[in-house]
């Protein structure tokens, strides 16, 4: 069986090698063919690699594969020698979890939608362009900003928002630069030859210094980009002597893709008893929409599924007593399918003092310490997006950097289509009100942790990857984290990406 598998899995491989060679041949690349266009990149080789299902015929070598592999560190970050991967002795007591902005300015509950009008659409993108405009004309101390199809001879300063001239994919050739109302809320076609690097997506606000004699053609010769806002200070510093905080951070499905059992879910419960962490930050899917059995079944008492999940998972844990956040995700289906997304409810009323239920995206205040997270795969959709040239950097840095300069949780405009937007809530919950000191970014793609502007980025990975298991991250924390020659320290003290 084994030389068999073996023999099935060569003829698989030559027969994906020659259809890409004859698929690269014919130039054929869309929003869909996102593995072959990061490829192109050697720095991201294997940016794809766990994105597809495994095939049925690879499934038991994979399982034993990842079985060998349990708890192997695959990325880190900080100082990780010596550490000691444990919660305080009394894991959840004195732990502080709450909404950044208070449950006044959170989504904490659910709202009307499906009925948006595109003037309403126009006013929250006007006001994004004027609100970062300013902060880009007062930091880089810009006089003010010309209209961007208003020909003149000599060089101008104009501020806009980056757009494609059709619905097909950005590219070099065919970027816009549209303008707010004050600007003449025209778009002109941008002319890129000039710039020696550049980072762009669709729906970035940015400010372009260039000549435009003709007034049908900007020839780009500087870009200036976003300015990340500040960071969050506590107003009560709490001691330096603190143990650090052990937060874990697992991210859905949390069953395989073949079944509905707790097997992975169970794994997890395992480390948490055994690592005793302060708080769980766990994120959605909890009932996959993309699950083989859910897409076929016609059983609508998925919020079932849901509560299983939930005692499983509060059940296993109340003998540590660690903290536990959901945060849902629009892939499950038994939620509101709309972006901001309204925290679950708890199906028993008397609350448990453990849960902290939030909404996706938030910003989360953990002693002191603020979490972005979002359970959106934002970093899939950008990538898909994105276009650069002579940036020096990784793709995954880039957008992380585009998100935190552009101070939103979903900066891309348009949004890809499974991605349903409310923009009057958007504006109202979806943008950063600081920098958030770690931010939490699930996606299909690789997994990592990156220190992007001063803001440590984790991409957890999935708990399961199809039919086998995947990865969960955790992170030691000391809220008290001080300054060092006036430059700030970040209060991550260690973070890794670790093998269910």
């Amino acid at each position: 069986f084994f030389f068999f598998s073996l023999q099935v899995l060569n003829k698989k491989n030559k027969s994906k090698q020659s259809f890409r060679k004859e698929e690269i041949h014919n130039k054929t690349r869309d929003i869909h063919s996102l593995e072959e266009l990061i490829k192109a990149e050697e720095e991201e080789d294997n940016l794809l690699d766990s994105y597809s299902t495994p095939a049925k015929v690879r499934v038991d070598l994979e399982r034993l594969s990842v079985k060998s592999g349990k708890g192997e560190v695959v990325a880190t970050f900080g100082a990780v020698q010596g550490t000691r991967w444990v919660g305080r002795k009394a894991p959840g007591v004195g732990v502080q979890v709450e909404l950044l902005e208070g449950p006044e300015d959170s989504l904490c509950c659910s709202y009307q939608y499906m009925f948006q009008r595109l003037r309403d659409v126009r006013n929250v993108l006007t006001e994004k362009i004027e609100e970062l405009g300013e902060d880009l004309r007062s930091h880089f101390k810009i006089e003010e900003f010309s209209p961007v199809s208003l020909p003149a001879q000599d060089s101008i300063t104009v501020l806009g928002q980056v757009c494609c001239d059709s619905n097909g994919k950005l590219n070099a050739q065919s970027v816009l630069l549209e303008a707010g109302p004050e600007q003449g809320g025209q778009q002109v076609p941008v002319d890129l030859s000039e710039l020696k690097e550049y980072s762009l997506i669709p729906g970035q606000v940015v400010v372009m210094e260039g000549m435009n004699t003709t007034g049908r053609k900007l020839v780009a010769s500087k870009l200036y980009e976003g300015v990340p806002l500040p960071f969050y200070t506590p107003e009560i510093k709490k001691e330096r002597d603190e143990e650090p905080l052990n937060v874990l951070v697992a991210c859905g499905p949390y069953t395989p893709s073949d079944s509905l059992t707790f097997d992975p879910l169970l794994d997890l419960i395992n480390v948490i008893i055994r690592d005793r962490p302060d708080v769980c930050l766990l994120l959605g899917p909890f009932v996959d929409s993309k699950h083989e059995q859910i897409e076929v079944s016609l059983t609508p008492e998925y919020h079932l599924l849901l509560e299983r999940r939930w005692f499983v998972i509060m059940d296993g844990t109340k003998s540590v007593g660690c903290h536990l956040v959901f945060v849902p995700s629009q892939r499950d289906i038994h939620h509101h399918f709309i972006y901001p997304q309204p925290p679950f409810t708890l199906p028993n009323p008397n609350k448990d003092q453990r849960v902290t239920l939030v909404p996706d995206p938030c910003t989360l205040l953990i002693d002191g310490v603020t979490f972005g997270l979002t359970s959106t795969d934002i970093l899939f959709h950008m990538s898909a997006e994105e276009i650069s040239c002579g940036t020096g950097s990784d793709r995954f840095s880039r957008i992380l950097k585009h998100m935190l300069c552009q101070r939103s949780y979903y900066p891309l405009y348009p949004p890809v289509e499974e991605v349903n937007m409310d923009y009057e809530k958007f504006q109202s919950f979806g943008q950063m009100p600081v920098t958030p000191d770690i931010l939490i970014i699930p996606s299909e793609l690789r997994y990592f942790v990156k220190d992007v502007v001063n803001c440590v980025c984790v991409n957890p990975g999935r708990l399961t990857k199809g039919q086998v298991g995947g990865t969960y991250g955790r992170l030691l924390i000391q809220p008290s984290a001080t300054s060092q020659d006036g430059k700030r320290v970040s209060p991550c003290l260690a973070a890794q990406v670790v093998k269910i």
